[in-house]
């Protein structure tokens, strides 16, 4: 299976870096992994709708243009699905089952994702109804992840 996850922005902190090349090294044994770092927008504190929208919109083109006809593709997004952790190993795995060979989850920007990704979107997936940074968001998806190929295998897992 090749999961690849689609982000706008880079990851500036150290920690945050740190605990992604973890994910990353650790779910090497499961998956090909690669990570899409797209460029974010610079968004004005006083924005108001308009230009949110055509933030978003900009961002969204950068997303649409990466992602791959053939993927099956995994919105973050607060209006989508929850999921607990076993039940979110059991998507993975039945994708798998289902001849899906490549997932691509989508975070969109501090925006959110502009509605034509949404509407791309095979599904669109909510850890919560609150809110994240995008970049803690990165490393909490990498851990779902590597946590549902421990659980897909059997293996031990925290809980």
């Amino acid at each position: 299976m090749r999961i690849s996850i689609v982000c706008v922005g880079k990851i500036k902190e150290k920690f945050y870096v740190q605990a992604v090349c973890e994910y990353v090294k650790r779910l090497s044994r499961y998956c090909k992994l690669d990570i899409i770092e797209l460029p974010d927008e610079k968004t004005p504190e006083n924005a108001g709708e308009q230009l949110n929208l055509a933030i978003k919109a900009k961002e969204g083109d950068r997303i649409l243009s990466s992602l791959k006809d053939d993927a099956y593709v995994i919105a973050l997004a607060i209006e989508g699905k929850m999921l607990d952790s076993v039940e979110f190993s059991q998507k993975i795995e039945k994708l798998g089952i289902d001849s899906v060979s490549h997932i691509m989850f989508v975070i969109g920007g501090s925006l959110g994702l502009d509605e034509r990704v949404l509407k791309r979107a095979d599904y669109k997936l909510s850890f919560s109804h609150m809110t994240f940074p995008h970049q803690l968001m990165r490393v909490v998806l990498l851990e779902q992840i590597y946590r549902g190929y421990r659980i897909m295998k059997g293996e031990p897992y925290h809980k």
